[in-house]
Order: C-alpha cells, then structure tokens, then sequence
C-alpha cells in the first residue's frame, strides 16, 4: 500500500486557479500511474485525470480538458493538479489516487485501477 496525502484546496472565484498535490510515501509510488477523481456533495466520485508512471501519458475527462493540468514529479513522489479557469460546478472533494495492478480490462478512468486513496482535499469555487 501507498500513503497519500493531498493538500493545496481552497476557496476561489470562479475563473481563479488552483493547484492539488498529493505526496506519496510507502509502496514505490513512481512505479505507478497516479489519478485525481474528485466527489461533489450527493454526487458519485469521478474521475478527473490520470498520468502514466513516467509522466509520458496523461488521460482527462471531457470536463477537465483544457482546464487542468496533471503532472508529476517522481524525485519528490508527487502528484500535481493544475487547475485553472475554476467554475462553480468544480466544487468537490478532491481525491488523489495510485494504481493497483491488475488493472487489465479496466478503463483507464475505472475507479477500480486505484487501490490506494488519499483523504480528500476540499475546493471550492465561488460564482
């Protein structure tokens, strides 16, 4: 298992920025591909982004296109979430996520290819 814990939310206008981290610690967490799923209040969890093991691939849902970054940096087992031109329908639990195998037959947004979570951050956005 791999410990995760996010940080970087917040309060913001709509149009602002923001950006999540999430720091990994215990399994190897470089070996594995990291997500960002994020819950709004009464709604299911979604899925937001994911970035390959090396950075090389990243993989966003229609929402998150051209308005969030993910990235990562491995030398510091941690996992970025660049989110720029916020809007109200942003507001969520964010949660970070790395990858369990087996993973094969799962889509790449699949809840069920993360087996480590961390606790959520909130951020909200204000209109």
């Amino acid at each position: 298992q791999v410990q995760l814990v996010e940080s970087g939310g917040g309060l913001v206008q709509a149009g602002g920025s923001l950006r999540l981290s999430c720091a990994a610690s215990g399994r190897t967490s470089s070996s594995y591909a990291m997500g960002w799923f994020r819950q709004a209040p009464g709604k299911e969890r979604e899925f937001v982004a994911r970035i390959s093991w090396n950075g090389g691939t990243t993989y966003y849902a229609d929402s998150a296109k051209g308005r969030f970054t993910i990235s990562r940096e491995n030398a510091k087992n941690t996992v970025f979430l660049q989110m720029n031109s916020l809007k109200p329908e942003d507001t969520a639990v964010y949660y970070c996520a790395a990858e369990s195998p087996p993973t094969v037959g799962w889509g790449l947004s699949d809840r069920r290819r993360f087996g480590s979570w961390g606790q959520g951050t909130q951020v909200t956005v204000s209109s």
